[in-house]
């Protein structure tokens, strides 16, 4: 066969709307939460039993946000700068012949019984995660139990991004602004500043920069090695 249709089985529930502020890669902000809400026929107690003696799941996703008919054998890797170009396959790029992507991710709850949506009916079962890099909505077509001993390779390499790992920024937040926001939410926040949602082919001091999180839009901006928050609005 030349291809395949894959069903969704589930989307993420998480507080970003956008793509600009996500977590460049999963597991880095341990603070954050989402849930994996699975689609109607899909909602069955069954097909989780065993989870419970996991502690990590991977997800396969898409990059729904770009889905395209073409493709390129060579794309710009944002940690490079968006200056020199490698192959598609040697990069995480959500470029790719087909948008499907991977995150590891820790179960933090996993709720049989679900919970009751808007529209009266039941969503359950759930399954609450943290260190999701996946924007609201986003599409999942599996979830496999993360194995440590299969997993985790000693003495693996990481190519040309092994050097690259950033220096967290110094967060300048005044109280005043940090005090609008939800106290449960302010650590992920800080955490996700720290890791410079920036591209990183943009390092201009004057530019403000936002993005949304949690229903409110942050908008900052960064000199050398400190971001300064400038606002925080609810949307």
């Amino acid at each position: 066969m030349d291809s395949f249709n894959f069903k969704v089985i589930a989307h993420i529930k998480s507080d970003f709307p956008e793509k600009f502020g996500i977590p460049r890669q999963s597991g880095l902000l341990a603070g954050l939460r989402s849930t994996i809400v699975f689609e109607p026929e899909f909602r069955n107690a069954d097909a989780l039993r065993g989870l419970e003696g996991f502690s990590h799941l991977w997800l396969l996703w898409i990059f729904s946000e770009n889905v395209r008919d073409t493709w390129s054998p060579t794309v710009r890797p944002p940690r490079l700068g968006g200056n020199k170009r490698l192959g598609v396959f040697a990069t995480r790029s959500s470029f790719r012949p087909n948008p499907i992507a991977m995150s590891c991710v820790k179960i933090e709850e996993i709720r049989l019984e679900g919970s009751i949506g808007p529209d009266g009916k039941n969503s359950g079962p759930e399954i609450v995660v943290s260190g999701a890099d996946l924007m609201d909505g986003t599409p999942i077509v599996d979830i496999k139990p993360y194995l440590p001993y299969a997993d985790s390779i000693a003495g693996a390499t990481g190519g040309f991004a092994e050097p690259l790992r950033e220096v967290a920024l110094q967060v300048n937040c005044p109280a005043e602004l940090l005090e609008k926001f939800p106290a449960e939410k302010r650590g992920p926040l800080i955490e996700i500043l720290k890791e410079d949602p920036r591209p990183h082919y943009q390092n201009n001091p004057e530019r403000i920069y936002g993005f949304a999180f949690a229903g409110f839009e942050i908008k900052f901006t960064v000199s050398e090695n400190t971001l300064q928050v400038q606002s925080i609005e609810k949307i």
